[in-house]
């Protein structure tokens, strides 16, 4: 029950990133993501004697947040956010996807293939807009989306075959991750050519500050201690909340349109990952039936 709890927690928090990255949406993405993780990395000071992992821990956590979080914010600049937010979200069909080439015993079924082609037809109708060419000024920004989504899949893999690690380990991996940020803005990679960013004002560090304190910092560490009490299959059939309620966040508190376009294809992504998990979900459901006493 903890698990599902910590779970649902993360998910919530998560399902806010979106919202609050268009806050900052006029913030160069390396200065934004390095502010945020470096927030996000203050949460687990208390436990920083735990962020001593060995190096290839250290690199799949660092590469991940890092990389995950550089792509997302650069895509939400150039490209719809709804659209980019709903690409991003094709992460947990992709873990079940990518389960086959990063874990020994997975293997694919047709309710994998038939969820794959669900979420691919729902990203392509995204980045069409329904039409047959697609919108040229946005098509970075829908890649840079899936490269974050392919990344974030990658990443969570990755640390299922890893040694086990402490969950306060994720504070150095976000430290290190918006130090690298910073240290890629200030050497000239964080804006345009000629440009200079804004100053930050109250409330950009408010925003940047929310950031870090949530989805950029304690959900993480949620997240990870979710998967270390409970049922993964369970914790990561949950994860297909995080759609929904993130982009009815940016329609209902951020202003965003939801176009029919955009509905339908939340509606593939969404059913293809629950078909592609069915197995899995079935397979919960059936673990939760035997553990209840009679």
């Amino acid at each position: 029950m903890a698990a599902t709890l910590l779970a649902l927690l993360s998910i919530l928090v998560w399902s806010s990133l979106a919202i609050l990255n268009s806050r900052v949406n006029a913030l160069p993405p390396f200065l934004a993501v390095g502010v945020a993780l470096c927030v996000g990395a203050l949460v687990g000071l208390p436990r920083a004697r735990e962020w001593r992992v060995p190096p290839l821990t250290l690199a799949v956590g660092v590469g991940g947040i890092f990389g995950y979080h550089a792509l997302l914010f650069a895509a939400f600049r150039i490209a719809p956010a709804v659209e980019v937010n709903l690409i991003n979200y094709l992460w947990p069909l992709l873990i079940v996807l990518l389960s086959p080439a990063f874990l020994r015993g997975f293997r694919l079924g047709p309710r994998h293939v038939a969820g794959a082609l669900l979420g691919l037809a729902g990203a392509a109708l995204i980045v069409s807009g329904g039409k047959l060419r697609p919108d040229a000024a946005s098509l970075p920004g829908y890649l840079l989306a899936a490269a974050a989504a392919l990344a974030w899949a990658s990443y969570s893999l990755l640390t299922k075959r890893l040694p086990p690690f402490p969950t306060g380990a994720v504070g150095g991996f976000c430290l290190i991750s918006g130090l690298l940020s910073l240290g890629v803005y200030f050497m000239g990679g964080g804006g345009a050519p000629g440009t200079q960013a804004p100053p930050l004002q109250a409330l950009d560090w408010l925003f940047l500050v929310l950031l870090g304190l949530g989805p950029m910092g304690g959900a993480f560490y949620a997240w990870d201690a979710a998967l270390k009490r409970g049922d993964p299959r369970v914790i990561g059939a949950l994860s297909y909340l995080t759609p929904l309620l993130s982009t009815l966040n940016l329609v209902l508190l951020g202003g965003k349109r939801l176009s029919p376009v955009a509905g339908l294809a939340m509606a593939l992504i969404v059913a293809g990952a629950v078909l592609g998990s069915l197995d899995v979900l079935k397979a919960a459901v059936a673990s939760f039936r035997a553990s209840r006493p009679r």
